[in-house]
């Protein structure tokens, strides 16, 4: 079953965010092993990420073994202390696959073209 982390950083920023993530991440556009979403952004007070794991297993195999080393090490211009943590098992977990018409908007082909 899916597993779901959220994690807030009060007093977190973009830049921390951004950090962080090159830290623990493969590469920008490239989601850690189990990783099957990942979203983030300003709330509140400030910086949240919430993320989706293949299973509980993953996610702990992913904290113990990359993301937890790396932080302790510490990450230069990263998150200063630990975030506020929930997790939960998935119930429902719904995405959008990209159809044709999504792949041709994004690479802006007219219309015409597409007929």
């Amino acid at each position: 079953m899916a597993y779901g982390i959220v994690h807030h950083f009060p007093g977190g920023t973009k830049e921390q965010y951004e950090a962080s993530l090159e830290a623990v991440h493969p590469s920008r556009d490239t989601l850690p092993k189990g990783q099957i979403f990942h979203t983030a952004g300003p709330s509140g007070d400030g910086w949240t990420i919430v993320a989706v794991h293949e299973s509980r297993q993953s996610w702990e195999q992913f904290r113990d073994d990359i993301l937890m080393p790396r932080l302790q090490r510490g990450v230069k211009g990263g998150f200063t202390t630990p975030p506020q943590e929930m997790t939960f098992e998935v119930d429902n977990l719904q995405r959008h696959e990209p159809g044709l018409r999504d792949v041709l908007d994004r690479l802006r082909i007219p219309e015409v073209a597409r007929k």
